[in-house]
């Protein structure tokens, strides 16, 4: 799911993990937003309130936003920099940035309820996860080839357009690519929805506590892997035993 690329890479990998990030990013912009009163997935909606903020000379709510825009590109700028200088090690170079998401996913599972609605708390909490979603939305875009982009549904949804109206096109011919790529778009939007529903509804329940669900779902994205990778080389081992002994 996250060590294949490019020709060893599947339409199945890519439907993998645009599952379960993509709930993953879907609990997060639910709960952030909940929780702190901030979009936390994506810094589309933070350039208009840049923009609001310099026209009305508000320097302290100007400088904020701009901090958090900083720090999601600090976040994919962070998962870059492990993915290519770790590209021989494939296991680290995308176990160390899940690492870090799921470390601020669980901090503010731990201490959200510590927001005191205050600028520092503000900066603190909504910035680290405008961090997280940073180092999930390069991880995922470098790994899958740009295939699948999971913090934010607007690109989603423009190639869903894109790729349905070329689907009525009845001049095309690889209609099986197309509605292979038409099926990822929906995998994305639908586990996305899913996981903001369900992260409104455990917030509203239980509070910051929800936060531990996406920390689950990365855990599990995590060891699902590296287990995988592990049966595969104890079969192959195995195998190459067998064969010799059998000789």
């Amino acid at each position: 799911m996250f060590r294949h690329s490019g020709s060893h890479r599947t339409p199945n990998h890519d439907l993998k993990l645009a599952t379960l990030l993509g709930l993953t990013a879907g609990f997060v912009n639910a709960e952030g937003f909940l929780g702190f009163s901030v979009l936390t997935t994506n810094i589309t909606g933070h350039a208009a309130l840049l923009a609001e903020g310099i026209a009305q000379q508000n320097w302290q709510n100007a400088q904020v936003i701009f901090l958090w825009m900083l720090l999601f590109l600090a976040g994919a700028f962070t998962s870059g920099i492990f993915l290519s200088l770790l590209g021989a090690y494939p296991r680290f170079s995308y176990s160390i940035p899940i690492l870090i998401e799921t470390t601020i996913l669980f901090y503010s599972a731990v201490h959200g309820s510590q927001y005191d609605g205050t600028i520092l708390s503000k900066m603190v909490f909504a910035g680290s996860l405008l961090f997280a979603m940073g180092l999930q939305n390069a991880l995922v875009s470098m790994v899958s080839g740009s295939v699948v982009r999971t913090t934010h549904l607007t690109g989603t949804f423009t190639d869903l357009g894109i790729e349905l109206a070329q689907l009525v096109n009845t001049k095309i011919n690889d209609r099986k690519g197309i509605l292979s790529k038409i099926k990822l778009r929906l995998f994305i939007i639908c586990s996305f929805m899913s996981g903001a529903v369900a992260g409104a509804y455990l917030f509203d329940s239980i509070g910051f506590k929800s936060f531990f669900a996406p920390v689950a779902i990365l855990t599990f994205a995590l060891l699902y892997d590296i287990f995988r990778i592990n049966v595969k080389r104890y079969y192959r081992t195995t195998s190459k035993v067998l064969r010799r002994d059998s000789r």
